[in-house]
Parts: structure tokens; C-alpha cells; sequence
């Protein structure tokens, strides 16, 4: 089976879903509660499917504009592929099968679909694949990233822009799963947030400068229920445990781009800002090979 047969597992389509428009009905109770905690793979999947589809709306009204339905942006600073080559030279994507992962709203793929690229979008929220849908052009697939229905060697090219990594309480078995899917000499790049961050507070303005933890300890992020289950959950990794990562799921490291915040981009996007931005890093972009 070639990639561009395959269909969402459940169809967005379905009636009895709400439009992008409507949104899930909220959940009644108390705001979540934030700690840090071991969260293990089912729980942080979990947490990821709930989280984002109960959130996908938001995230696409609040973000949808920078984005763009057509544009390819590798984080908050607004680096954009059309720029940075890093899948390689546009010009080269035409005739290439690419695999975007947590592809969200898919305008990744979609600026993909427009280089010649075959492109395949894929999230494990139901909810953002109803937003790609409702833009339209590439086929999308609801799965988890840790489990890629897809033939070996299926995919010349895999990306993915903050999606997946970072939610993953084994990343290695994603990135496993990415090699397995890549043609040899396939290139698999992914950015994620800048683990330094880690150090401080998600704060874009003055109290986001100073460092509140170590960078040390990789106790996942979770925000929790009232009961105690987890309904976010985020990983940290150190620069050093990501390269590790990266080497141990059979990649060769091509690059590792951190991304300086540009001029023109006066955003602030969560913890993302032009104060923080000219100071510290925000994004890690991984550019991987597979011998």
C-alpha cells in the first residue's frame, strides 16, 4: 500500500463529530493541577490525545494566522523551511513521499503538497486532523507516533514541528519507528523546545530570565485532574540525552539548528517572546539521517 491510500483511522468526516466550529463541550470541575511527576508511555499518550483534542481550537484560533494554512514554520521564533533548507533544497521535495508527525492542522504538509512533495500528515488528535480537513489537500492518518501504520521504507523524508517528541515518555521508540519507515539515506528532522528552557519559567517578560530549576532533572511536566490523572503531559530531555536519542534509534546527526528570534517577529507565543528570544534559546531542530 502506497501512502497516499491511506485514510484517517476514524473519519473526521463523520457526522457525528462537531465542526471545527462548534468545539468539544468543556469538562466541569476544577483547573488542573500542575506538578512534576514520572508519567509513563500510556498515561502521557493518554494525556496527549485529551489534552490536544480538547484544545486543537483554541490553539488554531490563537496560532492559525502565523502558521498559516500553507506555511512551514519549525517553531515560535518563525524559522521557516522555505528559508532554511533543512529537508533540503525545496526544489528537490517534488516527487519525494514525506511524513509529517503530529502534523496538527497539516500546514506543513500542505507547503509540501505545493514544492511537488507527497506528502502524508499524521496526529493523534482526532480534533486537529478535523481542522486539516476542514483546510483541506493532503492525506491525513490519526495514529500514535510510537506506532506508524506504515510499510518499512515507506517515506523518503519525515518532519515534524513540535509535534509528538516532546509528549513521549519513550522517544527512541518513535524515532525507532521513523528509521523503519525511511528509505535509506531518508532524512528525519524535528525541533522541539530548547531543553534549556527547562531551567526557567514559562514566562515571556522579566520573571522568565531567571533560572528556577535544574536542567538536570528529567521529572515530566504533568498537569492533573482532581483525581490525580494526568490530562498534560510534557517530557524534558537534555541536549545530550536528545543526541543520544537520535544515535541509539540508528541516526546519523546531520545538524543542530537553535534558531536566533528575529527582528520583524514581535509575538509572543506562551513562554515564547522577543525579550526571552534575544537571550536564550527557544527551539532545538534535530536534522537526522538514516545510513
Amino acid at each position: 500500500m502506497t501512502p497516499d491510500t491511506y485514510e484517517p483511522r476514524q473519519d473526521p468526516r463523520d457526522p457525528r463529530t462537531p465542526g471545527p466550529e462548534e468545539g468539544p463541550e468543556p469538562e466541569e470541575g476544577l483547573e488542573p493541577e500542575a506538578t512534576r511527576r514520572d508519567a509513563g508511555e500510556a498515561e502521557s499518550s493518554r494525556a496527549s490525545r485529551v489534552w490536544w483534542d480538547g484544545n486543537a481550537d483554541e490553539y488554531q484560533r490563537e496560532h492559525g494566522a502565523f502558521l498559516g494554512d500553507d506555511r512551514f514554520v519549525w517553531g515560535p521564533e518563525g524559522l521557516d523551511e522555505a528559508d532554511a533548507g533543512l529537508l533540503g533544497p525545496a526544489a528537490g521535495l517534488a516527487g519525494r513521499d514525506v511524513l509529517e508527525i503530529g502534523a496538527g492542522a497539516a500546514q506543513c504538509s500542505r507547503w509540501l503538497a505545493a514544492q511537488g512533495a507527497r506528502p502524508v500528515a499524521l496526529d493523534l488528535s482526532h480534533r486537529q486532523l478535523q481542522h486539516a480537513l476542514r483546510i483541506g489537500g493532503v492525506p491525513l492518518v490519526e495514529a500514535d507516533a510510537g506506532a506508524l501504520p506504515f510499510a518499512d521504507g515507506s517515506f523518503d523524508l519525515a518532519c515534524s514541528a513540535y509535534g509528538a517528541v516532546p509528549f513521549v515518555a519513550d522517544p527512541v521508540r518513535v524515532m525507532r519507528e521513523v528509521r523503519r519507515v525511511l528509505r535509506p539515506g531518508g532524512r528525519w528532522v524535528f525541533s522541539v523546545t530548547h531543553p534549556i528552557r527547562w531551567a526557567f519559567p514559562d514566562e515571556p517578560g522579566p520573571e522568565g530570565l531567571s533560572v528556577a530549576a535544574s536542567y538536570f532533572d528529567r521529572t515530566p511536566y504533568v498537569e492533573q485532574d482532581e483525581t490525580g490523572r494526568a490530562v498534560y503531559v510534557e517530557h524534558h530531555r537534555t541536549i545530550g540525552d536528545r543526541v543520544r536519542d537520535v544515535v541509539t534509534a540508528g541516526f546519523r546527526l546531520v545538524d543542530l539548528v537553535e534558531p536566533e528570534w528575529p527582528e520583524w517577529n514581535a509575538q509572543e507565543w506562551g513562554g515564547w517572546s522577543p525579550l526571552r528570544g534575544r537571550l536564550i534559546p527557544g527551539t532545538a531542530i534535530f536534522v537526522c539521517e538514516r545510513d
